[in-house]
């Protein structure tokens, strides 16, 4: 570890700052801020309506920024506070840690250590929950929101809950957010992954006060209903909008070659799971879902387990200048299945509602018996393909890459 000036040095380096937000914590307030200041006279702390001698502590420290809200707010509202101000005053990143005592200030180092390898990431401090001062609820919480976040960010991260952050504070400035109390600190963290931005932790001591001791302003069920809805919206948001979209957008950087190479030739899918892709996307690619095919091709895929790459590439069937032919074959089928001896599109009596309601059921209908057709062709072609050009992988090869999984 460096001596404290040289920290200081890198701080001001990094245009850094630490952030405290504070409640009703006089008995720890003063030792944490003493603590902080060690690593950077950049200190901005939130006084969030205190109501306890935390004010009177405060006073001791006009060498640092003290914000004070006249009445309680809650904990996101000081952080959002202080992030504002932080941005005014041009700093580049913010690490926030709570005025409970429940961190170690001595701590602050590896997040310095962390940001200088990996410049504009969010890095979270992840506590020991191992230990046996550890509340059982809190110890439930932790694991549940890791849960969550994985299932809206696909990141493993060992610890959501943690207050102990450094933010970056270039991408919170255009960002907003929904969430008022415990629940941002989630949000934040979810919305910061979907924007590219990496989300990586430290490890860092955890102190749990004795029960009698113990100051916490979480309330159990209120907080924890909104902290769950919270996370049901991301997660809606995420399987319907967000994934969906920044797959495609990494697909169609790719060329035609990579694909190939990449997400079928070296795809560790049977050829039978790659064919059956190819099939699903093309079908929808057929059927009058325009604008969304993509879309509906990435959510069919994820919940039958196909390969997503091939499914959505597939769907793209329907785009120009294919799509004249199969709206014209899909009328087509659908006259020969619906018995109208004129197939062909025509306008001898005039469009009238009688006639697009007519027209349209031919239509719809065809879209799916074509799609179906076309579906089961080229997922056939695609089959005896792959069998012809696709060298198999050696049974050991498979079974070390899926280990390393």
């Amino acid at each position: 570890m460096d001596d404290l000036i040289t920290i200081r040095r890198r701080f001001d380096d990094l245009r850094c700052c630490i952030i405290i937000p504070t409640y009703n914590n006089g008995r720890t307030l003063e030792k944490v801020i003493t603590e902080a200041g060690n690593y950077t006279s950049s200190l901005i702390i939130v006084n969030d309506g205190c109501t306890d001698d935390s004010p009177e502590i405060l006073q001791k420290f006009p060498q640092y920024t003290v914000l004070n809200i006249p009445a309680n707010k809650g904990k996101v509202w000081a952080l959002r506070t202080g992030f504002r101000n932080a941005i005014e005053k041009g700093f580049r990143y913010a690490i926030t840690i709570d005025s409970d005592g429940q961190h170690y200030p001595e701590d602050i180092f590896k997040f310095i250590d962390k940001i200088e390898q990996e410049p504009g990431s969010v890095i979270i401090g992840a506590r020991n929950m191992d230990q046996n001062s550890v509340p059982g609820t809190s110890s439930f919480g932790h694991k549940f929101s890791i849960f969550w976040f994985r299932l809206e960010t696909g990141l493993r991260v060992p610890d959501i809950q943690s207050g102990f952050r450094l933010y970056p504070l270039e991408p919170l400035k255009k960002m907003k957010f929904f969430g008022r109390k415990y629940e941002f600190e989630v949000e934040v963290l979810v919305k910061l992954a979907w924007k590219n931005i990496n989300v990586l932790s430290v490890p860092v001591k955890v102190y749990y006060a004795p029960k009698g001791e113990r100051v916490s302003h979480f309330r159990k069920f209120r907080d924890f209903t909104r902290v769950s809805i919270a996370n049901s919206m991301l997660v809606f948001a995420a399987l319907l909008w967000v994934n969906p979209f920044r797959f495609i957008k990494a697909l169609r950087k790719k060329s035609i070659r990579q694909f190939i190479q990449e997400y079928i030739i070296n795809s560790l899918d049977s050829n039978l799971k790659i064919s059956f892709s190819v099939a699903v996307g093309s079908f929808i690619g057929v059927i009058p879902v325009w604008g969304f095919q993509m879309l509906v091709a990435f959510g069919a895929a994820y919940l039958l387990r196909l390969n997503r790459f091939v499914a959505v590439a597939a769907s793209n069937i329907s785009i120009p200048p294919m799509l004249p032919f199969i709206l014209f074959l899909s009328y087509i089928t659908g006259g020969i299945i619906t018995g109208n001896s004129d197939h062909t599109p025509g306008y001898s009596n005039g469009i009238n509602l009688k006639w697009l309601e007519a027209n349209l059921v031919q239509y719809l209908v065809g879209s799916i018996v074509f799609g179906i057709i076309l579906a089961i062709f080229l997922g056939t072609v695609a089959f005896f393909l792959l069998k012809i050009f696709r060298k198999p992988f050696p049974q050991e090869s498979q079974s070390s890459t899926l280990k390393q999984i």
